[in-house]
């Protein structure tokens, strides 16, 4: 298999080769040439353990890693979970389902793909014997689980971007107490987006990525994307077959990474009836469904701050096929984008995508209400999901991260205050983090001091 960039400007590579790059060197993204059609294999693949069926998923990409080794790589990366189903299928109403992916080591879905990349980084460096700088930016889940990814893993280091003040203080915790060595927390003045910007200026240029031998780690990189992919077909296959062909995802997003991995398996044949793109405050993907307009705006600070997002870098991924494929139309609309900020679609497919957005009222109210009457509590970006569910499908909402990870929103919609061992631990570690400005320039200065 090989991979292709959205903007079509460089030659094809492989899998481990578009790992490695992340951002393609034409600022596009990574895609797989062709998606095969899965629909044959469903059958096998109904009883695979998470592990086993997230080989078989991954097989059919990863052409150019030995099947020896993507099956111990992958049996690593999910060993750290805390749960045996690895992603547990919850039932709590009739059509109501909540897919639970935070048992991972940083409590939310960001470690299912995370944990593998980390892996992969990892083994690729021991095969050429080089040294790799992983760069990434977050909005609160994505640093967390990058740096737990690569804790410690030699010839390699990370060095994560986020905006100071902005995520949760124990989002924070997790990037800055770990006490590794190889870990580089840039808490920088701004907006995630800023952070996202700046990342795309540095990879940008192309001595000064290769010279420092620099790898994305955000939801750019391709290998999040498939690895995300495998938990929807892993619920999918665990519902009841009268459900399976009217079944509606329902994902809280802000940078369209997690849905698109949904969206892209059924493209490969999975019959999936629907999704629903659920967004906070920050609705710039929820306007897209109503409006047939992508149109940036300001960032407001929210009680589910991973989703506090204007530019929704995935969004290039889906407008590739929006535009048939079709690399040179990609390149005029991002210029257009990159422009004016905005880009209306003649014709969106409503019929695949519904959408919601919840202010922070409605996200306590919503918390509350879902603690009320299912006795289950839920964090501020799962319980976007929970808004305005469709009553003729069955509804797959995602939980996306555990409810510890936001203590005072939860308190404040419940009375409780939920905790996890693993955060409690963070409490008495000393935090370690970098103030930067939100430019290049002090950033790759830091990056060149620091570099493995």
């Amino acid at each position: 298999m090989r991979f292709i960039s959205t903007r079509g400007q460089v030659d094809p590579v492989s899998f481990t080769e578009a790992v490695a790059i992340g951002l393609a060197p034409d600022g596009g993204l990574f895609l797989p040439e062709s998606l095969p059609d899965i629909s044959p294999r469903l059958a096998a693949w109904k009883n695979l353990s998470y592990a086993e069926l997230c080989r078989e998923f991954l097989a059919l990409y990863a052409t150019d890693v030995p099947t020896d080794v993507l099956e111990r790589l992958i049996h690593r990366s999910y060993a750290t979970f805390t749960h045996p189903d690895i992603a547990p299928l919850r039932k709590i109403d009739d059509r109501l389902y909540v897919l639970e992916l935070f048992h991972g080591p940083t409590l939310a879905f960001k470690d299912f793909a995370l944990q593998l990349l980390g892996n992969l980084y990892g083994w690729q460096c021991e095969q050429n014997g080089r040294s790799i700088n992983v760069l990434g930016a977050t909005s609160g889940d994505t640093g967390a689980a990058a740096i737990h990814g690569l804790l410690g893993k030699p010839r390699t280091a990370i060095f994560i971007l986020y905006p100071d003040g902005r995520v949760s203080p124990l989002q924070e915790r997790q990037m800055t107490c770990t006490g590794a060595a190889n870990v580089h927390a840039i808490a920088i003045d701004g907006s995630f987006d800023d952070a996202q910007h700046l990342l795309k200026d540095i990879f940008a240029n192309k001595t000064f990525a290769a010279q420092h031998q620099l790898s994305a780690v955000n939801s750019i990189n391709i290998a999040r994307v498939l690895a995300q992919s495998v938990y929807y077909l892993y619920a999918w296959l665990r519902l009841p077959e009268s459900d399976r062909l009217n079944v509606e995802f329902v994902v809280p997003t802000g940078n369209f990474g997690n849905v698109f991995a949904g969206w892209l398996l059924q493209q490969m044949g999975v019959p999936i009836m629907g999704f629903k793109v659920a967004t906070n405050r920050n609705d710039i993907l929820h306007r897209l469904f109503t409006t047939a307009e992508y149109r940036s705006g300001p960032v407001h600070p929210s009680l589910a701050p991973s989703m506090d997002i204007q530019v929704a870098s995935n969004f290039e991924r889906f407008l590739y096929y929006a535009l048939d494929e079709n690399p040179t139309r990609v390149c005029a609309v991002m210029a257009q984008i990159k422009t004016t900020g905005a880009y209306r679609f003649d014709l969106l497919n409503k019929a695949v995508f519904s959408s919601s957005s919840a202010t922070d009222e409605e996200i306590t109210n919503i918390i509350r209400r879902v603690h009320e009457r299912y006795r289950y509590i839920v964090d501020p970006h799962t319980a976007c999901a929970f808004k305005d569910l469709n009553p003729q499908r069955v509804s797959i909402v995602l939980a996306t991260a555990h409810p510890a990870k936001f203590p005072d929103a939860i308190q404040a919609a419940t009375g409780q205050v939920p905790t996890a061992p693993a955060l409690e631990e963070l409490k008495s570690r000393p935090i370690i983090k970098h103030r930067l400005p939100a430019e290049a320039a002090a950033i790759k200065e830091f990056i060149t001091k620091r570099a493995v």
